[in-house]
């Protein structure tokens, strides 16, 4: 057997899983995959008009929504670090990601949209309630949810997950930037995966970090933004202010046991900065890797490792 890399699209990038096996297997895997990360698509996609996570947002203000388990966990995972973070993390941004042009909207930014969200603070999580035994949620205020800052993770935790069940117990699964390491590579040595320079221009690896059965998600500034004017201006929301998080930080790489935390954790991080971000993730036991850009260099700044 060789070492492969399947792959396939997903959630507007591609899913990747690198692993040693046949090419009956490698056929049958990349189905699997493929239809584990649809399912998550179909409940948590904002572009996707039919999607359980579309149904929750046009849903009138206190009426239940039955919703799937996947989209059920990630809602209840959002509300643990938003409530941990004091609303740095805030699912409820989603009118925020459309204004600025991300999102649906596909870089087209509507300023009259921006300067009537502008300032004003989100805080959604006390205003969705989840009934986890029903499986079901309601809305008690208006807000529009997109999971972006966590999806992509949970997502890399199920293809994991359904390759754990089909026997898989040694590979690297991938979506986006999100990563989760199982096992070893089959040489023995751990699954080795490299950090991107934070340059807008060319994409090119800074350093590598060695995984094994551990997930490293990273949330920076430097791929997905769009220009007003001179302004460059990140996808990443703050709830806090109600508008794009500015600040000296360029990228944050978490690592966890569970890449959905990592996502979620990474996108606190980011909206933190380079300042209070290390102090946050110092408190709550994070390891991290902060990007910072201060006098056209790149300063990075280490969380919760053991000194070399």
């Amino acid at each position: 057997m060789t070492l492969r890399t399947l792959s396939g699209p997903a959630m507007g990038s591609r899913w990747t899983v690198r692993l040693e096996c046949d090419d009956a297997q490698a056929a049958a895997l990349t189905d699997v995959c493929a239809q584990a990360v649809e399912t998550v698509e179909q409940q948590m996609s904002n572009w996707r008009a039919g999607s359980d996570l579309n149904r929750l947002n046009a849903a009138p203000l206190g009426e239940w929504v039955n919703l799937p388990a996947h989209l059920m966990s990630v809602l209840n995972m959002a509300g643990q670090i938003g409530r941990a973070s004091d609303g740095v993390f805030d699912v409820g941004v989603g009118d925020l990601v459309q204004a600025w042009g991300f999102g649906p909207a596909q870089g087209v930014a509507d300023p009259k949209a921006i300067g009537a969200l502008m300032g004003k603070p989100i805080r959604s999580f006390d205003a969705l309630q989840l009934d986890m035994a029903a499986g079901r949620a309601r809305k008690t205020a208006a807000m529009s949810l997109d999971l972006s800052g966590i999806a992509k993770g949970y997502g890399v935790d199920v293809l994991a997950a359904v390759l754990a069940d089909h026997g898989v117990t040694q590979c690297l699964c991938g979506l986006d930037g999100e990563l989760v390491a199982r096992g070893v590579r089959p040489d023995g040595k751990p699954w080795a995966v490299a950090l991107e320079q934070p340059d807008p221009t060319r994409r090119a690896g800074r350093s590598m970090v060695e995984l094994t059965n551990r997930a490293i998600a990273t949330s920076g500034s430097y791929r997905h933004f769009v220009t007003l004017g001179n302004l460059r201006v990140s996808h990443t929301m703050n709830p806090r202010i109600g508008g794009p998080a500015v600040g000296a930080l360029v990228s944050v790489s978490v690592l966890h046991d569970s890449c959905m935390q990592a996502d979620a954790w990474a996108t606190v991080l980011m909206v933190l900065g380079d300042q209070a971000g290390p102090e946050f993730a110092k408190a709550q036991g994070l390891q991290a890797i902060f990007l910072a850009e201060v006098g056209g260099e790149i300063r990075e700044t280490l969380t919760g490792f053991a000194p070399a």
